[in-house]
């Protein structure tokens, strides 16, 4: 037996919709039962079954209320929990309002799924099982690199940390296609139109622009491996790269002195990722510091590096963040929260490096963009105090 029970990221800001629909769904279920006048067992009330998901004969609004019910504690417990442990992060990226609607388009989707397939079908459907799955799909998209803890209990009790990549990919897959397939009254077409939609709609959305993508994303990663291939194609059939046309020019080969470089520039690199993979921010952030000083080019992901810049700000390491968050800026500029690191530059410019210039110039970026009243207060307050 496996159980999932956390994610190595946290969401940014608190996920109040992802809240909102897991208490939705808990009162909806807490109201779906009554007790039998004679037997004293739990059974439906009987308004629940005309919003159950019935595939013979489906009515418009049931593509939506299917999806607020619950067969029993398992049920809601299983889906609640999985839309907690991906949910929160997806709902940070997507924000309230787009989460809402691709929460709802992904029941809708599912049960559309399941109809289709299962049109002569006269057992009623319900559960949030599809559009759980929609932001599990969605998860895989966005966070295909981080890492999800499991507990294992086989002959032994222990955990792991697995990419989610491969996790979701195996809970796909096995659990909700080839065992939910041979179980009694589970909709696994529904499950699996979830996930479907679930990553073609995150995909579409990262490739039009509708949601920033970072170098993290399964997007990114689909278009580095289409350039590789590209490049790979391109020169083995004779095409120069440098020159742009068909040819053989020979690539100057590097002194001893530059191979060595790039051998150290290397090892920093690799080390840096390792404690990062160990969680183990303080010494990822030494040899950062380590890795500039031998190559001040060098630019780390976006997430390692900003880790690492925060870390320097709390280590009193002033120059030294500045540098960081500079340079996140400068390569990152898309961040979708950069107002809040230019605000921190502001500080640091401001209160640290008696450099007021370039803390107004980050301060009045960071005012424009800041939505959260006491950090705009501060920004607001560190501007006025540079200005008097």
């Amino acid at each position: 037996m496996i159980i999932p029970y956390r994610t190595s990221i946290r969401p940014r800001r608190t996920p109040y919709t992802n809240y909102a629909l897991i208490a939705v769904n808990a009162l909806i279920f807490l109201l779906e039962y009554q007790t039998h006048p004679i037997t004293g067992n739990l059974e439906f009330r009987p308004w629940v079954h005309q919003f159950m998901l019935t595939a013979v004969r489906p009515q418009l609004w049931q593509f939506v209320s299917y999806a607020f019910l619950h067969a029993g504690f398992i049920h809601i417990i299983g889906n609640m929990f999985f839309l907690y442990l991906f949910g929160n992060n997806v709902n940070d990226k997507l924000g309230h309002i787009g989460y809402l609607c691709f929460y709802l388009a992904g029941a809708v989707f599912s049960g559309i799924g399941h109809t289709v397939l299962h049109s002569s079908s006269h057992i009623p459907t319900l559960g949030a099982s599809g559009a759980v799955a929609a932001v599990t799909g969605a998860y895989l998209v966005l966070f295909p690199k981080t890492l999800v803890t499991i507990l294992y209990w086989f002959f032994f009790i222990g955990t792991m940390e697995v990419p989610a990549l491969y996790f979701i990919a195996f809970k796909m897959i096995l659990i909700d296609n080839v065992i939910a397939r041979y179980t009694p009254q589970v909709a696994y077409d529904a499950h699996l139109s979830g996930y479907a939609f679930g990553i073609a709609a995150m995909l579409a959305m990262l490739a039009a622009g509708l949601t920033s993508t970072s170098n993290f994303d399964l997007w990114a990663m689909i278009k580095r491996g289409n350039r590789r291939r590209q490049y790979r194609d391109a020169v083995s059939s004779g095409y120069d790269p440098f020159t742009g046309r068909a040819g053989t020019k020979q690539i100057k080969a590097k002194s001893p002195a530059e191979q060595q470089k790039d051998e150290k520039t290397q090892e920093l690199r690799n080390e840096i990722s390792n404690r990062m993979l160990e969680r183990n921010l303080p010494a990822a952030a030494e040899v950062y510091l380590k890795l500039m000083n031998h190559d001040s080019e060098q630019l780390l992901p976006r997430q390692n590096l900003l880790d690492i810049a925060n870390k320097l700000a709390g280590d009193n390491k002033h120059t030294e963040s500045a540098q960081a968050y500079e340079q996140f800026l400068t390569h990152y500029r898309t961040y979708e929260y950069a107002e809040q690191v230019e605000l921190m530059l502001g500080i640091l410019y401001c209160r640290y490096l008696n450099q007021p210039k370039q803390a107004i110039k980050y301060l009045e970026a960071a005012a424009k963009k800041l939505t959260d009243p006491g950090q705009l207060k501060m920004c607001k307050d560190e501007l006025a105090r540079l200005q008097n």
